[in-house]
This record gives structure tokens, C-alpha cells and sequence, in this order.
């Protein structure tokens, strides 16, 4: 399939949002953009770089699973703030590419005039949803291909479906994923949405081991628990209130156990921003892990060796009160960093 949506980042753009100053070096100064849109796979995969950003400013999936829209705004802020870190003995911009983003414009426009309880509207919601998915799987399979670790930032959480389908595809076997998040998106296969990627990328066997990290009990319901109950020896859980409520299990003891299931193999990081409090969000929250236990999280999971991809989803800058939408930017660019620190020192 020919890679139309695939909008590449450019020298210019990168300057424009680069902030110069006297003394000092800022990622933005040393990660590398592709020079030659038309050969950007064997440029890629000649160049340095370790990771490879890419953006995904898109909503659809939130609304068909009757979330707030808003999620398209992740990427922009993001990589404003992310290149301008400082480039250090910390953080090395040449570990990085910065290759781009899927442009779903369109389709984001057509979207917003649908209306999810409107089955044949929903039915558009799930077949635009879809193309998405077809259009993701095909170039993270392209960037893993490559010999790099896909970064994903921005989208609905819809898009794990296509950061696994992908990255099985270029692995030639099934993937494991461990997920920071507040729900399971292991909702039934009734057509493609934010809420069943897990589910879909299981059932076609692009997802073999899972393990959901920091569930919130008051939003998962029996039918869901019933299902993954089928599945215990693959698909795994822990709740928040297990962790940090009553007491029952300790943070870092569940930080081993989810590790020891799918640190057996190549998996996938999820991080859905909704699972932590007051972050603008299509389901924002007001309890659950800080942003420094999400931190901890990330730091930990990425020192394997095993990682295959980082997904960073659900943020939602544009439902921020105006004077706060660059924290959510910001926030994403603290765990990206936090994610290359650690996973850097892991063998390439």
C-alpha cells in the first residue's frame, strides 16, 4: 500500500520551533529529520538514530467509543516542547528521528459531523477508524523494519491495534504489551474504536501476552472481567485501588509481575494519559497514579532490551483551560525522555 497519509517533518519546521539560545544546545539542534521525503525508509535506515517520533493527531476512535474529541492536539504541543530539551549529558538528540505525522485531517473533519448514537454514523465512525488502522500498522511495520523503536505520540488509543498489528508484521510473530491505563480497551469486537485495540490486535493473534497495569474498578465492567478471566494464563491485570488504596499489593512488587509476563519477548509500552489526574484527557480523572509514578513505570518497563515501540495516547491539550494546554505537551515530553534515558543503555 502506497503511504499517502505520511506527512514528513522538515528541516524548516524543526527551526521554527526550535528556541536558540546563547550557551546552551536543545534537542531540536541535533535530532535528525529526513533530508529525502521520497527515500526516507533507506535514509532512515541509515542514519543513527535509535528512535523514530511519530505523530498521529487524530480523534475518530475516541468518538466512536463516546469519548470527548480533542486528542488531535497531543502531537502539536508535544513536539514543540520536546525539542527544545536540553541536549545533554542526559538526553542525546542524535538518538532520535523525528519522522513525521499521519495526516487523518480529513477524516478528523468528516468525523466531527457523525454522531456516535447514530448507528450508520457510528458504522462511518468504525470504517474511518479502520483506514486508520491500516494506514498506522503499515508504517510502524515500516520503522521496525528499519532497525528503530517506534515513539507514538498523540491519537485515541484506538492506535495500539496498529503500533502491534505493525510491529508483529516486521517481527514476524506475535507481540506482547503492557498498558498504564485506567481501563482495559478490551471491549467487545463490534467494530473498530478507542476501546477494543487490545481485543481486536488478540483475536487476530498480533497480541499474545498482556497485562494491564493500574485498572480503576468503578470503570470496568463484569462482561469485561469475564472475558479476560477466559484468558488468565494471557491476559493479566492489576487495579489501582489494589495498589494504592487498600494496600493489597505493592507498586514495585507489580512492577516485577507485569514484567515477568511480558518481558518473555518483543512488547509494546502503552501509556493512556486518562490514568492519571487532572491530565486533559478524553476520559480525565481525578484520582490515580501521579505523573511521577508514571514515570517510575515507564523508566522501568523500557530498560529491556524486548521493547519494540512507545505509545503515548488520549492526551488532550485543546479540553485544557487555554493558559495550562502546553502541560500536556510537556508531560509527554518528560515521559519520552525519561523512556530514551533508560531504554538507551539497552542493547540496540
Amino acid at each position: 500500500m502506497t503511504q499517502t497519509k505520511l506527512t514528513i517533518f522538515t528541516r524548516d519546521q524543526l527551526l521554527a520551533l526550535t528556541s536558540l539560545r546563547n550557551g546552551e544546545i536543545k534537542l531540536g539542534e541535533r535530532v535528525h529529520v529526513i533530508q529525502q521525503p521520497q527515500d526516507w525508509e533507506r535514509e532512515l535506515t541509515q542514519n543513527e538514530s535509535k528512535y523514530v517520533i511519530l505523530g498521529i493527531p487524530e480523534d475518530i476512535g475516541v468518538k466512536a467509543n463516546f469519548g470527548r474529541m480533542g486528542a488531535a492536539s497531543a502531537w502539536e504541543k508535544f513536539i514543540a516542547t520536546f525539542l527544545n530539551i536540553q541536549h545533554n549529558r542526559f538526553n542525546k538528540g542524535y538518538w532520535v528521528t523525528v519522522l513525521g505525522h499521519l495526516d487523518f485531517a480529513t477524516e478528523v473533519e468528516e468525523a466531527q459531523h457523525l454522531d456516535p448514537a447514530n448507528k450508520a454514523d457510528r458504522k462511518r465512525l468504525f470504517e474511518l477508524v479502520q483506514l486508520i488502522d491500516k494506514e498506522v500498522s503499515h508504517l510502524i511495520a515500516k520503522i521496525v523494519k528499519a532497525g528503530k523503536i517506534p515513539i507514538v505520540i498523540g491519537g485515541g488509543h484506538n492506535n495500539a491495534y496498529g503500533n502491534i498489528k505493525g510491529t508483529a508484521l516486521a517481527k514476524g510473530k506475535a507481540i506482547n504489551a503492557v498498558n498504564f491505563d485506567a481501563h482495559t480497551d478490551f471491549r467487545p469486537l463490534e467494530g473498530r474504536h478507542s476501546g477494543n485495540g487490545f481485543s481486536y490486535a488478540f483475536e487476530e493473534g498480533f497480541l499474545k501476552n498482556y497485562f494491564v497495569f493500574g485498572l480503576h474498578e468503578n470503570y470496568t465492567s463484569k462482561s469485561i472481567l469475564s472475558a479476560i478471566k477466559l484468558q488468565a494464563n494471557r491476559v493479566k491485570y492489576n487495579t489501582y485501588e489494589q495498589i494504592n488504596i487498600r494496600k493489597e499489593k505493592s507498586f514495585s512488587n507489580e512492577l516485577l509481575n507485569a514484567k515477568k509476563h511480558i518481558d518473555l519477548d518483543y512488547y509494546g509500552i502503552e501509556i493512556d494519559l486518562d490514568a492519571i489526574p487532572q491530565v486533559a484527557s478524553s476520559a480525565i480523572t481525578p484520582t490515580g497514579f501521579s505523573a511521577e509514578r508514571a514515570r517510575q513505570f515507564l523508566h522501568f518497563f523500557a530498560e529491556s532490551s524486548n521493547v519494540a515501540y512507545l505509545h503515548i495516547c488520549e492526551g488532550a491539550p485543546s479540553l485544557d483551560f487555554p493558559t495550562n494546554n502546553h502541560l500536556v505537551g510537556k508531560l509527554i515530553a518528560y515521559l519520552v525522555s525519561d523512556f530514551m534515558k533508560s531504554n538507551s543503555n539497552s542493547k540496540k
